[in-house]
């Protein structure tokens, strides 16, 4: 499952913004334009639906429709400091999002499946366009760029150990947090960290795990 963050927390995370998924969470994320939308709000903060409109490449219409089903789900709301009466501005209600709960995941297995699948697809869109824009990057952040894959055979308890671990490594480093800004060291910037652990589709076909 997804999640965001783990114990033990970075300096200044405060656990009540990371949000978990129940059913009603879960159907509302399942929607790959949700996903965006709500990453954006996450990692550059407030916006207008037409903001979000003009990066995304859709209408207006469109991103403030799923926008209010985002509202309505509790995962955005209005930022009244910001808003006027001619334009809405939203913003994120929480800062992560976790998806642990198993029993939820059984009994909305095709609401799991898009929400997955839209997440997955964010983290490719990501790589992508990161990929595409090295070469206007500084060199020093070109030569930072690691893309890594790994085969283990493992227990499934080794493989919650070893998410853990990369937790708690992952936790070690300074959290950018769009709301809460910390002091860092010249030079700084957001580097964004994708972890994906995946059992081997072969489990799921004729003949089992080999």
């Amino acid at each position: 499952m997804t999640e965001r963050p783990g114990p033990p927390l970075p300096e200044g995370f405060d656990p009540q913004q990371n949000v978990a998924l129940d059913a009603r969470g879960l159907r509302a994320l399942a929607h790959p334009l949700r996903i965006r939308l709500l990453g954006l709000l996450r990692a550059d903060g407030a916006a207008t639906a037409t903001g979000l409109a003009q990066r995304t490449g859709l209408s207006s219409g469109v991103t403030s429709y799923h926008l209010r089903q985002l509202a309505a789900a509790g995962f955005v709301a209005e930022d009244e400091e910001r808003g006027t009466g001619r334009e809405r501005w939203w913003r994120s209600v929480h800062r992560g999002t976790s998806f642990d709960d198993v029993s939820v995941a059984r009994s909305e297995p095709e609401a799991t499946l898009t929400y997955l699948l839209a997440v997955a697809a964010s983290h490719t869109e990501l790589a992508e366009t990161t990929i595409g824009a090295l070469d206007a990057m500084p060199e020093v952040w070109q030569e930072s760029v690691g893309l890594y894959d790994a085969a283990l055979r493992l227990t499934p308890e080794e493989t919650g150990a070893l998410r853990r671990d990369l937790r708690e490594v992952v936790a070690r480093y300074r959290r950018d947090v769009v709301d809460a800004p910390v002091e860092a060291p010249p030079g700084a910037e957001r580097v964004v960290l994708v972890m994906e652990i995946l059992p081997d589709p072969a489990m799921a076909s004729p003949g089992g795990v080999r």
